[in-house]
């Protein structure tokens, strides 16, 4: 019973929830209709095993590697060409189907979940490596090629991508977030990599951002196409080739490790390497609570102080002036425990706090999982946001060990939650706005390499504003009226 309602006011309540719940029932029907009456079609275009309604399958194409929730899709397709792809989407855009690509599924925002239902597009068979140009250093790749899976490929030509997340993430996948990682500082990130990318749109059109077969090194004709598909998350289309820049193998590596008393010392040393010239190629932070956790996971022993993993790429002659340059630096700042390794066997030994970060901090507390934060502040900033931000751990009793791109001021709290405490992962929702709203504060962005997603929506709105946010609104109806690529991500829902 509805209380405090008069008799005619609650019947018209009733009568509003009645109306309502059929309205819900006759969308989902006309969405069952719809799908049921695309499934031949879907399989006319790729085959009897390209289609899938199996809930194991669904569920699995239905949530990445974040904390949100799994959304499965209504079906799962398996294009394995870009044919197959624009066939898909014009059958999808005909009867009004979400479109959901997904890539490897590593993603931390939540982007392949299906939070309207529709189709997802799998592209895993989608894996060939089209075309090497050693002498113009460029390759094309499809969705399905991952980061790894190229590296390997080339490993005889004496090319390398250097664009690094750590998880092995389609290269597709990383340009449709942005993604970056720890060689960042030296390469950049997957916006000044990617020359051109082939875009299914959702009515099935196949465009090239910056020509067919173009890639030149440069160019300034007409608007920057690549980069709005860069970072669109598959909200405007699917990115089904791209064309990426690749470097030469470094003659030689040298990694160091180099402990400080202080976030403050960490970071001056850090900005004193970039000013003097020093080409680094990472330079990793990790805090005095990440350090000691991996100290545990991994064995070791490094002093349990704010530390900095840093690696140089060059000739031989050129690594000792950069060694001995970083050194030289690091000591003026109080650095301690200069640790520095050439051969592989040791690098990888010295790299191995960082690299088993993540396992370390779930090791913290066993039973429970992880959630990466991610935030991005200009370099002189970065010691407040860090002590402030570990305050804020302490306070609300919050295991958050924090490891970050320090070169680019980029970092993570590498959040470990009990999945069965509702109001500790409250306290963790809450922090993490927190964290994103001080970054805001200090001029930085509420997501450095991770993307918008589902979880950070409100916060773009206020990192850059409701006319920029309508101008982007505006591009994503041009491009999809019909709301169908991946509704939900990035940009709010709007409000009817």
């Amino acid at each position: 019973m509805l209380l405090g309602l008069t008799p005619s006011r609650r019947l018209l309540s009733h009568r509003h929830c009645l109306l309502q719940c059929r309205s819900i029932k006759s969308e989902n029907t006309a969405r069952s209709t719809a799908l049921d009456s695309v499934l031949s079609a879907f399989r006319s275009i790729c085959g009897e095993d390209g289609v899938s309604l199996g809930e194991a399958v669904r569920q699995q194409h239905g949530k990445d590697e974040s904390v949100h929730r799994c959304c499965p899709p209504d079906v799962v397709v398996f294009p394995r060409c870009v044919e197959e792809v624009s066939a898909l989407a014009k059958v999808c855009n005909n009867h009004r189907l979400p479109i959901i690509p997904f890539g490897t599924g590593t993603g931390l925002e939540g982007g392949v979940s299906a939070v309207t239902g529709g189709v997802c597009f799998s592209l895993r068979n989608m894996d060939q490596v089209l075309d090497v140009h050693q002498e113009d250093f460029d390759v094309t790749v499809e969705p399905g090629v991952t980061r790894k899976a190229l590296n390997a490929y080339l490993r005889d030509t004496g090319l390398w991508f250097p664009v690094d997340p750590g998880a092995d993430a389609s290269l597709c996948g990383m340009a449709a977030t942005s993604a970056s990682g720890t060689n960042a500082v030296r390469y950049g990130t997957m916006r000044e990599n990617v020359l051109n990318l082939e875009v299914v749109l959702t009515d099935g059109n196949i465009i090239h951002t910056a020509g067919k077969g173009r890639r030149p090194r440069k160019t300034s004709a007409g608007y920057n196409l690549t980069n709005l598909f860069v970072g669109s998350e598959g909200t405007l289309g699917i990115i089904t080739k791209t064309t990426l820049r690749l470097y030469g193998i470094p003659e030689a590596v040298v990694s160091a490790v180099c402990s400080f008393p202080s976030v403050q010392a960490a970071v001056d040393s850090t900005v004193q390497i970039l000013q003097a010239g020093v080409p680094i190629a990472r330079i990793e932070f990790l805090d005095d609570v990440m350090i000691d956790a991996c100290n545990r996971f991994s064995s070791l022993s490094y002093p349990v102080t704010p530390t900095l993993f840093l690696e140089f790429h060059g000739s031989e002659r050129s690594l000792e002036e950069q060694v001995h340059t970083a050194e030289d630096i690091t000591q003026s700042n109080g650095g301690s425990d200069f640790q520095w390794a050439r051969d592989a066997e040791t690098r990888n030994r010295l790299w191995k706090a960082r690299h088993d970060a993540w396992y370390a901090a779930l090791a913290l507390r066993p039973g429970c999982k992880a959630y990466s934060t991610d935030v991005c502040v200009p370099l002189s900033r970065l010691p407040q946001i860090i002590v402030e931000t570990k305050e804020d751990l302490i306070e609300n009793r919050l295991t958050g060990p924090i490891a970050g791109h320090v070169g680019d001021g980029n970092f993570h709290c590498l959040m470990v939650v009990d999945p069965n405490d509702p109001e500790e992962q409250r306290r963790v929702h809450l922090f993490t706005e927190r964290l994103a709203r001080r970054a805001l504060a200090m001029d930085g962005t509420c997501t450095g390499e991770h993307g918008v997603g589902l979880g950070k929506r409100a916060l773009l709105c206020e990192e850059m504003g409701p006319m920029a946010v309508g101008v982007m609104q505006r591009l994503k109806d041009t491009l999809d009226p019909k709301n169908l690529m991946n509704p939900g991500k990035v940009l709010q829902p709007r409000e009817l």
